[in-house]
């Protein structure tokens, strides 16, 4: 066999046709040289390589270690476990698994090889598709929550309790995790399928055109819609309550216990709403726009701008909530290994 570039030329024999030399000092590296319907890996310097994976690497060890803080914060004081605060938990293991794939996405995604089998393949592919929706389905209980909160202050004790939300959580686990199961099982291709010749190496994942757009109404659509929704009520609302407030400020008259208490609802509402607002810019980009035919760079940013956004929901806490400030100093100080450390009240001033 014989392919022919310019002065360049080289001569494949048998025993050397994995590898093709486009250039006297670069040639064609093969996922697997052994194998003749191998994948061809991305074409790139070394040190690229080299600044890809530890800007990655970087990402997925903040990722971890602040999701970590927020996880130990929130089950290890007493004060912390509130209704809110457990769909805060939910999502921050969830942020906490997408770093620990940031590698292995990192190397599917840069050498565009895939080195663990086919098996391992179809699992990866559910379990980041999982993660993904699961981060979706938390956000729609934290929409829900906001919106008890905010528009039905009375009923909120009563409805939403912990118990209530640890369930409900947990039920939003299992429906994600059968759905995509299901999904990925019963309608998903691996290898060659629908005419498309996949080279060995690849991890891909193709549905037909009917269930793409199943999966696009339930997955994006749906529970998208629901959030805007919740969230227009909610801003609706809480702009009225804030006149209210404003008004008997103005008048002179004293702020009672239960307006303090509603402009802290009004407070966790919009900062919960900056988090889902950002993942919401995020995802939605990344999910339509990988319906469609764009670039791999285009498709590879969005990918790691989903991803990036694991890493920046514990600064969402960190800059709106003083308790996770607190929290994580007696983490990093060790002060939660001393005697009765879960019953420290985190919301005191003099803590």
């Amino acid at each position: 066999m014989k392919g022919q570039k310019g002065e360049q030329n080289k001569l494949l024999t048998g025993q050397d046709s994995v590898m093709a030399y486009e250039t006297e000092d670069q040639e064609t590296q093969y996922c697997f040289p052994d194998i003749n319907s191998s994948c061809v890996k991305e074409q790139r310097l070394r040190h690229g390589f080299n600044i890809t994976y530890f800007f990655v690497s970087l990402l997925s060890a903040w990722t971890v270690f602040l999701n970590l803080l927020v996880i130990i914060s929130i089950s290890h004081f007493k004060k912390l476990h509130t209704p809110t605060n457990m769909i805060i938990l939910s999502l921050a293991v969830t942020d906490l698994l997408i770093g620990f794939v940031m590698p292995v996405e990192a190397i599917r995604l840069t050498d565009k090889c895939w080195y663990f089998g086919d098996t391992f393949c179809g699992l990866y592919l559910l379990f980041v598709s999982l993660l993904l929706s699961t981060s979706l389905g938390n956000l729609v209980l934290i929409a829900v929550d906001r919106y008890m909160a905010v528009c039905h202050p009375l009923l909120y004790p009563q409805k939403i309790t912990v118990t209530n939300m640890l369930m409900s959580i947990c039920l939003n686990w299992a429906c994600i995790s059968a759905y995509n199961t299901s999904l990925i099982v019963n309608n998903g291709h691996f290898g060659t399928s629908h005419g498309i010749d996949v080279c060995h190496g690849e991890c891909l994942f193709m549905l037909s055109f009917s269930w793409t757009v199943t999966d696009l109404c339930i997955s994006l659509i749906f529970p998208c819609t629901m959030i805007i929704m919740l969230y227009l009520r909610i801003f609706y609302v809480v702009h009225q309550q804030v006149k209210d407030i404003n008004s008997l400020m103005k008048g002179g008259k004293c702020v009672s216990e239960g307006s303090v208490k509603k402009k802290s609802e009004i407070k966790a509402a919009l900062t919960l709403g900056i988090m889902v607002s950002v993942y919401m810019l995020c995802y939605i980009p990344y999910y339509i726009c990988s319906l469609t035919v764009i670039s791999s760079t285009t498709l590879n940013v969005l990918i790691w701008t989903l991803h990036a956004n694991s890493g920046l929901n514990p600064l969402v806490y960190a800059l709106f909530y003083r308790w996770f400030k607190k929290t994580a100093k007696l983490i990093l100080t060790l002060k939660i290994f001393l005697p009765a450390s879960s019953l420290i009240n985190i919301f005191s001033r003099n803590e």
